[in-house]
């Protein structure tokens, strides 16, 4: 995962130019400004967007949608093998061919950016197709096994429309397989961003507290302490991080000296504050406070952090001015308005919505899965009156109560019975 800000090639000792094997000349301050305010731009509105998009995937009834759940468990393993992963791809690239290892990770990463981008872009293209669109539904299923031992693997379900983005998010990703554009680069990291942050939710603010911590004394130690992040970062040829020419104003469309910002540092810092959106809302005062503020603590450590790297001209781990900026200022505010006990105890996978009815215990059963259910759907909708399976057995239970009635249904059931015997005959 990279999660470093840096700008290898302006200021950076050993960047060369590939086509002579000169320095590259400096950037001008305006190209510079260009490029840093641009990737604080796209590193924003994944993350605005994503959490907006998190609330309605909360929300939502489509099971192809419904969000991943990190659990505290999940958070202190993440930075672990998050390192794991980084360690191996910094030794593939020293051992094997960088060519074809990025050959691999292309056609993956390929696969990956067109359902991340149709995804992305559906909701906004919906807006666009004429009512009278033959939309039709379809849907993409996917088991292992037969009769009860059967288990879903895939279950998407999707349309017309969305076959019609993911169309265009194909040429996109032609585009990118030929080229390598970096237009086609930051298009498909900003989708994985608005993915990332939209799909993947933290239970409560305490495990993101965990996976903040964890990932801020990765980030440190990768960067700081060896070269293995920057180094795959400039190896690894795949949307995993977005970048902007600092010479744009220079060359154009095909300018080639960037400055790039990897997508850990968005994600991570988006699900926290997409997650504080939730927690506003479940807050019923028509309020987002905590959001707007962890996003604007994002705004100051990314400003930060691009302030650093320009003074210094080194590569800066941005989780570690982010982490306590996005933490310690929505902290800061609960503590002035009395609602750390609220903030901490909030459970956003524990939230009760109007679609999704939960079970407060399960109850002890024995016997067949068939009586298991019957039993379950008897504790959610609570007490019901049995419906009579014989109707004979009523007719039976009240004569014997009632003699007279007894025996006024039996001459009924007598004078009834030649009568059905006629209309047989007939």
């Amino acid at each position: 995962m990279d999660s470093a800000l840096r700008d290898p090639h302006n200021g950076s000792a050993g960047a060369r130019s590939p086509a002579n094997g000169t320095t590259r000349p400096p950037s001008t301050p305006e190209g510079i400004a260009l490029a840093y305010g641009s990737l604080l731009l796209m590193a924003l509105l994944p993350i605005f967007f994503g959490a907006l998009r998190s609330v309605r995937c909360a929300r939502g009834k489509n099971a192809s949608d419904m969000p991943e759940t990190i659990t505290s468990r999940d958070a202190a393993r993440f930075p672990i093998i998050a390192s794991c992963t980084l360690l191996g791809l910094y030794l593939f690239f020293k051992i094997f061919s960088q060519e074809y290892i990025n050959l691999l990770l292309s056609m993956y990463f390929f696969v990956l950016g067109i359902l991340a981008l149709s995804h992305t872009i559906s909701p906004f293209m919906s807006k666009f197709f004429p009512a009278n669109f033959p939309n039709r539904q379809y849907q993409l299923l996917f088991t292992q096994g037969s009769g009860e031992s059967k288990e879903e693997i895939i279950n998407y379900e999707f349309d017309t429309k969305d076959l019609v983005c993911l169309g265009l998010s194909t040429i996109v990703g032609v585009w990118y397989l030929l080229r390598k554009h970096w237009i086609a680069n930051n298009l498909f990291g900003l989708a994985f961003s608005v993915n990332g942050v939209e799909l993947l939710h933290l239970n409560n603010v305490s495990t993101g507290c965990i996976l903040l911590g964890g990932l801020f004394i990765y980030d440190v130690f990768w960067v700081f302490g060896t070269n293995v992040m920057v180094t795959v970062a400039k190896s690894f040829e795949a949307p995993i991080k977005l970048v902007f020419p600092q010479d744009l104003l220079e060359k154009g469309l095909e300018a080639d000296n960037f400055a790039m910002l990897g997508l850990g540092d968005i994600v991570i810092p988006g699900i926290f504050i997409a997650l504080l959106l939730r927690f506003d809302i479940s807050l019923k005062k028509n309020t987002h406070t905590y959001f707007y503020t962890s996003f604007a603590a994002y705004i100051f450590g990314l400003g930060l952090t691009i302030f650093i790297m320009h003074i210094f001209k080194h590569a800066q781990p941005a989780l570690l001015y982010l982490v306590p900026a996005c933490v310690g200022f929505p902290v800061l505010v609960a503590l002035a308005k009395g609602e750390v006990t609220e903030m901490f105890s909030y459970e956003s996978s524990a939230e009760i919505l109007p679609h999704t009815p939960r079970l407060t215990h399960f109850p002890t059963v024995s016997g067949s899965p068939a009586s298991l259910a019957d039993s379950m759907q008897q504790k959610l909708a609570g007490p019901r009156r049995r419906r009579p399976q014989n109707p004979s057995a009523i007719y039976e239970d009240s004569n014997a109560k009632d003699p007279a009635a007894a025996a006024g249904s039996r001459e009924g059931r007598e004078a009834s019975a030649p009568q059905g015997l006629e209309k047989k005959e007939d």
